[in-house]
């Protein structure tokens, strides 16, 4: 199978967020707040009707085309493009879960499942598709670099 890494990472991807936030929405109120490891992570449901920081949230609904889009633009590459190394392969994989993944609560609900929170710093509430996102570009990043070759003196 063609980019068989990138096809596994997605899915993989978008289960894990798919099971999560489902279980988010089924098992607490909006606003609510479960300490798991106390003083220092907890679950907190929101939903965020923008991107990341909450940016965009007066949007009027485009970012759930621009996931769309994404979303389509890396199926094409996987299926349709030349054969991808093993670093692109995850990271575009983990990037096309992240955008599904969002992309799916923006179409249905107008909003994206938030519920990941540290408590110690003042960083957003996000969720696993935001971290899938983060891990493909990070991916990308080492992909690039173990790609490069030395320059022979």
């Amino acid at each position: 199978m063609k980019n068989a890494g990138f096809w596994v990472a997605a899915l993989v991807g978008i289960a894990i967020d798919r099971f999560t936030k489902l279980w988010v929405a089924n098992t607490m109120e909006l606003g609510q707040s479960l300490p798991a490891i106390p003083g220092l992570f907890r679950f907190t449901y929101i939903e965020n009707t923008g991107a990341a920081w909450s940016l965009f949230r007066e949007s009027g609904g485009f970012l759930k085309w621009i996931s769309l889009v994404v979303a389509l633009v890396l199926v094409a590459m996987a299926l349709f493009g030349q054969p991808m190394r093993r670093w692109e392969q995850l990271g575009y994989g983990c990037i096309l879960a992240g955008a599904i993944g969002n992309g799916v609560d923006r179409f249905m609900s107008g909003a994206v499942v938030d519920f990941l929170d540290f408590v110690p710093i003042d960083f957003p509430i996000f969720n696993v598709a935001d971290v899938a996102i983060n891990i493909g570009v990070a991916c990308l990043i080492v992909g690039t670099f173990a790609s490069a070759k030395p320059e022979r003196e």
